[in-house]
């Protein structure tokens, strides 16, 4: 004769309870008390929606749902004068019968419900937060509100990519994803009347159901945004920053938003080297990398717009915000010159080193971070030129100019006056700058351009014969050196200093001996001023 309610599980959760004007979805099994069903919404493969304490249901029903919780299962004894009472329904539910109802709580609303939001994880920096246009990337799981699930970009593993606000979700999606930080983890409860209402989606959906989504935002721009420049370290030191057209090399880190690691340099041990300003690369770092300083570390934080775009590239998902961390290695245009900076001069400061003139100096060579490449100073010696011939890059030729002994002073040589884009392998990168501190220490006055040996007094106009000591009027490379040895050895002569002895005699010999015959005879043998007359003379 009363109403039987016996709580057969509740869950340990029950954040809410059903109460009269909620809006219900259940499912049932109905019998007789023998046993005998006559009625189960899970044979129609759909639950019983129905609003609570509206007069929608039977008497019993109204009452044995208030107070459920969702997942909570009962079963509920019905007095028949709380059911059908003595009149039953013809053909399904005999007069005057006890109704036994087995229940599920699956879903339950209210029509002044708004969207829940419940954050359950936020960044420590949060510099910005989800407003109305932007574009998000997100991850989520979709259940129903008993929890199972009906949807997951996990299970895609593709994130969800849409603008915020603008009509693109339901409307309980647009609501609860405004504010979020990108890393931020939150769980958004949206009613049936701003999700998917009445009819549901048509797929996985039901009509009347509420949603449950699981978020973790991933990704936050907006189509109006720029780049984004966050300096990390500057050098206190920075004579000179980029410009449009230098060519800089820098390592880098680059990530998403969320941290995700999609490239470094730092672990191909090789710098990433590019022109600035010419479209080389994607139009955000040929923004972000002006204006640096070598040495300079800063982060750049390019929208998509100005990175991969919609359809990303490689491990770049499309719409992804980039992170880039980057370190300066250094910059250069390919118009600069050789830059010198004197540190150190004597005063009496005469002899200046020219083209020809053999020297001897200490360096130290580096890249313009600093980073030693190599010094004259760990190998206790000097390294020993002819300035001009050739024996160092182009650059260090034009750093050594107008030098005097005891003089210290830095030389900055660009790539293409140094090793240029290949470098030295093992040794010097491709397009590196050079650094190279020098100390000069010896000088040894060369010859006049040209001159491989000239006499220190006057020339002897018999000197044909004095070369060829056997009289038999050809002169063989043993004779011709033998006797420029002896003027050397005397005082009489000198050779260009820095060169082998050999190799300037033989070099001498080959250009006297016209026919090429190994033999030098009278009518071969000129000196070079006698050369320069025969020449002007022919003009």
């Amino acid at each position: 004769t009363e109403l039987g309610v016996e709580r057969r599980f509740v869950p340990e959760s029950c954040p809410r309870a059903v109460r009269p004007g909620d809006f219900v979805r259940y499912h049932y099994l109905g019998a007789f008390p023998d046993g005998t069903r006559f009625d189960s919404s899970y044979d129609r493969g759909s639950t019983f929606n129905v609003f609570v304490g509206k007069g929608q249901l039977i008497a019993g029903m109204d009452q044995a749902l208030v107070g459920m919780c969702v997942n909570e299962r009962r079963f509920v004894k019905i007095p028949p004068q709380l059911a059908y009472g003595s009149e039953g329904v013809p053909g399904v539910i005999p007069p005057n019968a006890v109704l036994h109802f087995d229940v599920l709580l699956i879903d339950l609303w209210n029509s002044e419900d708004e969207v829940q939001v419940q954050t359950y994880f936020k960044p420590e920096k949060c510099p910005r937060t989800v407003q109305v246009s932007d574009f998000v990337r997100y991850h989520y799981n979709g259940t129903f509100l008993d929890g199972t699930l009906f949807d997951s970009s996990h299970n895609r593993m593709r994130t969800y990519d849409t603008y915020v606000g603008i009509g693109w979700l339901i409307p309980g999606m647009d609501q609860g994803l405004l504010g979020m930080c990108v890393g931020e983890k939150r769980i958004i409860t949206i009613p049936p009347f701003l999700a998917y209402g009445e009819d549901g989606d048509g797929k996985k959906i039901p009509g009347q159901a509420s949603l449950v989504f699981d978020v973790v935002l991933l990704d936050l721009h907006n189509p109006k945004d720029g780049i984004a420049i966050e300096n990390q370290l500057v050098p206190e030191s920075c004579e000179r920053r980029s410009q449009t057209g230098d060519f800089l090399r820098y390592h880098y880190n680059g990530t998403l938003l969320d941290g995700t690691l999609f490239d470094s340099s730092y672990s191909r041990n090789r710098t990433y080297d590019t022109y600035v300003g010419k479209g080389y690369v994607i139009a955000g770092m040929d923004e972000g990398l002006l204006g640096v300083c070598t040495g300079e570390r800063r982060r750049i934080i390019i929208p998509p717009h100005l990175g991969y775009g919609e359809e990303g590239r490689g491990k770049i998902p499309g719409s992804a915000v980039l992170v880039f961390d980057i370190h300066v290695v250094d910059f250069h245009n390919p118009s600069d010159s050789v830059s010198i900076t004197v540190h150190y001069k004597p005063s009496n400061c005469t002899v200046l080193s020219k083209k020809g003139d053999y020297l001897k100096y200490h360096y130290n060579a580096s890249l313009l971070d600093g980073t030693l490449l190599d010094s004259t100073h760990s190998l206790g010696k000097t390294y020993n030129i002819v300035l001009g011939s050739g024996q160092v890059v182009l650059g260090m030729d034009m750093g050594l100019q107008d030098m005097c002994v005891g003089e210290r002073r830095t030389v900055v040589i660009p790539p293409h006056l140094g090793y240029g884009e290949d470098g030295v392998e093992g040794e010097v990168p491709g397009s590196a700058v050079l650094v190279f501190d020098i100390e000069l220490l010896e000088l040894v006055s060369g010859l006049p351009e040209g001159y491989m040996f000239v006499w220190n007094g006057e020339v002897s106009p018999n000197l044909f014969e004095e070369i060829d000591q056997n009289h038999d009027g050809e002169v063989l490379l043993e004779e011709f050196s033998e006797y420029i040895q002896t003027q050397v050895d005397t005082g009489k002569g000198k050779l260009a200093p820095g060169f082998d002895f050999e190799k300037i005699v033989k070099n001498m010999f080959t250009n006297q001996d016209r026919d090429g015959n190994g033999k030098v005879t009278a009518e071969e043998f000129k000196l070079k001023d006698q050369e320069a007359k025969e020449e002007h003379d022919e003009l």
